[in-house]
């Protein structure tokens, strides 16, 4: 529901306008030297600025209300909370009726019965990334492995250096676009997973999927493998420590890390709040009408998603991690 982990667990709470969002971990060991430096650089990573971002501009502190002490890990749940201080709510009044294409303004209000926060998404919003993005950084410091991230692709857009003017461009059309961003990890183990229901690309599958937004996860060659014979796709064992010619496989071999470097893909959908006036059903009016959606969205939410993906990712490495060492 609200929690992910078995050694590594996190718990999110919060909606996009309450009055904070944040999140509770807990497993972390004792001891763990906790830097609020780095976890105020992957904050700032995820902020908008750039052109194609949101103008909705949080401070995104993080506060430590519990579990550290003298710097250092407690061993008791760890409380990241981030205030919510730049809210507009009125932009959203007229959701209640007449909910937005592509957001989850309707299922959710016939799941919840009405009784939900509309108010930015709610609890549905990319808001509540900042939180994933606070414990990501924490699980970083449990795990001895690299963590990157890189935009590859921006709508048609696969040259990173054109992606101010191409954004501008589809800024005036008001509409928006999707990206792909692919997500690595350096010096993982052999042996993080489990053959069958917690396969590491599995769970990390899962916890890209939880990201909103994302509408599509890839490993190694992924769906690029269709033009390959085996003989092409097998990653051949050149030596005693596994070690591979190639790593078609992304890094996982049965659900297993198998030494490579871990290498996915993901694919982040355009966002669904435009400029642009949308004919769809209005439920006071009983029939479809113009949707004309205010408040501040991004023109591509991929352009600051990757920290979060690559935090996310920590998340699940923290909790296998700590899951193959409790094996040992």
């Amino acid at each position: 529901m609200n929690s992910y982990g078995t050694l590594f667990r996190i718990t999110l709470y919060g909606e996009s306008h309450q009055p904070a969002i944040g999140v509770i971990i807990d497993g972390m060991p004792a001891g763990i030297t906790i830097d609020h430096r780095l976890i105020d650089q992957d904050m700032k990573k995820r902020q908008p600025g750039a052109i194609g971002t949101t103008p909705r501009k949080e401070a995104d502190e993080v506060n430590i209300l519990s579990g550290v002490f003298n710097g250092k890990s407690t061993g008791s749940p760890i409380h990241l909370m981030i205030e919510n201080t730049n809210i507009k709510s009125q932009d959203y009044e007229h959701l209640k009726h007449h909910p937005r294409p592509g957001h989850a303004d309707f299922v959710a209000s016939k799941k919840y019965h009405g009784f939900h926060d509309y108010r930015g998404g709610g609890r549905f919003s990319g808001r509540l990334t900042a939180a994933i993005v606070a414990a990501g950084a924490v699980a970083k410091m449990v795990i001895p492995f690299k963590l990157s991230h890189e935009l590859v692709q921006l709508g048609t857009l696969t040259d990173m250096t054109k992606i101010d003017e191409y954004l501008l461009n589809i800024a005036e059309q008001k509409d928006s676009v999707g990206g792909i961003i692919e997500v690595k990890a350096l010096g993982l183990p052999v042996g993080l997973g489990e053959p069958f229901f917690q396969k590491l690309d599995a769970e990390i599958a899962k916890m890209m999927f939880s990201i909103p937004s994302v509408k599509g996860v890839e490993f190694g060659l992924g769906f690029r493998g269709i033009d390959f014979m085996g003989s092409q796709t097998n990653d051949l064992i050149i030596d005693q420590e596994g070690r591979t010619k190639t790593n078609h496989s992304g890094g996982v071999t049965g659900g297993i890390s198998n030494g490579n470097e871990l290498v996915f893909r993901v694919m982040i959908k355009p966002t669904s709040s435009i400029g642009k006036g949308q004919e769809t059903y209005d439920f006071s009016e009983g029939k479809v009408t113009e949707l004309l959606i205010g408040g501040r969205h991004d023109v591509a939410i991929a352009r600051r998603a990757g920290i979060v993906l690559e935090n996310a990712l920590a998340i699940v490495l923290a909790d296998q991690y700590l899951i193959l060492q409790a094996y040992k």
